[in-house]
C-alpha cells in the first residue's frame, strides 16, 4: 500500500516555472515506477511522464518534453515535477501515481494522490 500526497500547485504567469512534489508513505517506494498525469476540466487524464524505480530512466509525453523534468529521491520517498516555460494550456489538476511497471496508461497505475491545482495565467 502506498499513499501519495502532492504539493506545490498554485497560480503562475505564462512563461513561469513551478515545482510540484509528491510525498509517498511506506517502505517500498523504490519498488514503484512513478508517473505524473494531469486532468483539465472536461478532458481525459493526460500522461505527462514517468521515472523508473531508481531514477535511471525517464520518459515524457511530447506535449511536455523539454519543459518538464521528473526526479525522485528514494531516501526521502519523494518524486518531483519541475515545470518550466508554462503555458495557459498547462492549467489542470496534476497527479502523481505509482505502478510496479513502466506504463503511459493511467488505468495501469495502482495508487494516486489527491491532485494539486496548477493555473497558468496568460
Amino acid at each position: 500500500q502506498v499513499q501519495l500526497v502532492e504539493s506545490g500547485g498554485g497560480l503562475v504567469q505564462a512563461g513561469g516555472s513551478l515545482r510540484l512534489s509528491c510525498a509517498a508513505s511506506g517502505r517500498t517506494f523504490s519498488s514503484y515506477v512513478m508517473g505524473w498525469f494531469r486532468q483539465a476540466p472536461g478532458k481525459d487524464r493526460e500522461f505527462l511522464g514517468w521515472i523508473s524505480r531508481y531514477g535511471g530512466n525517464t520518459y515524457y509525453a511530447d506535449s511536455v518534453k523539454g519543459r518538464f523534468t521528473i526526479s525522485r529521491d528514494n531516501a526521502k520517498n519523494t518524486v518531483d515535477l519541475q515545470m518550466n516555460s508554462l503555458k495557459p494550456e498547462d492549467t489542470a489538476v496534476y497527479y502523481c501515481a505509482a505502478h510496479r511497471d513502466l506504463s503511459n496508461r493511467p488505468e495501469a497505475y495502482d495508487y494516486w494522490g489527491q491532485g494539486t491545482q496548477v493555473t497558468v495565467s496568460s
